[in-house]
């Protein structure tokens, strides 16, 4: 890894962290006198930044010193998979949550590592429906479902 890097992002997520810890200290209270109020939630995510941050911040001191060697940086895999994603976002609506979230992962999971497409194409399977099936039927929420019906 690389320290420079991990250490500015370490104290960038920090001051996220901290923000998000004293910006939900301003949200009201519940109105309905519940202990577990609205801003349990973005507190919360506020304490886990910042935890993981210094954790970040720790590791840093003790990578040994950096090599000559710099690593690789790999464009076409980036390119890739930001367009993946971009074509994901275009057709959520269009062929539905299952079809278009399987396809991002199967073409982000081989552009990692090629060669596993079993393992790739159950791992975005199982994520694709499971999610689906989680937030549509257990949570009654909505996505887009299946393009044919």
């Amino acid at each position: 890894m690389n320290k420079k890097f991990d250490r500015i992002a370490g104290i960038a997520f920090l001051l996220i962290g901290i923000l998000f810890f004293v910006e939900s200290q301003r949200i009201s209270d519940s109105a309905y006198g519940s202990t577990v109020g609205p801003k349990i939630f973005p507190m919360g995510l506020g304490i886990i930044l910042i935890l993981l941050s210094i954790r970040l911040l720790y590791e840093t001191f003790k990578y040994k010193s950096e090599a000559s060697q710099k690593e690789q940086l790999q464009y076409k895999k980036f390119l890739i998979i930001f367009g993946g994603a971009v074509l994901y976002a275009f057709f959520l609506e269009i062929v539905g949550y299952v079809v278009s979230t399987f396809l991002f992962l199967f073409i982000a999971f081989q552009t990692m590592e090629r060669g596993k497409t079993v393992s790739s194409v159950v791992i975005a399977a199982v994520f694709s429906f499971g999610i689906y099936y989680l937030f549509s039927e257990l949570l009654g929420g909505s996505l887009p479902g299946f393009p044919l019906f």
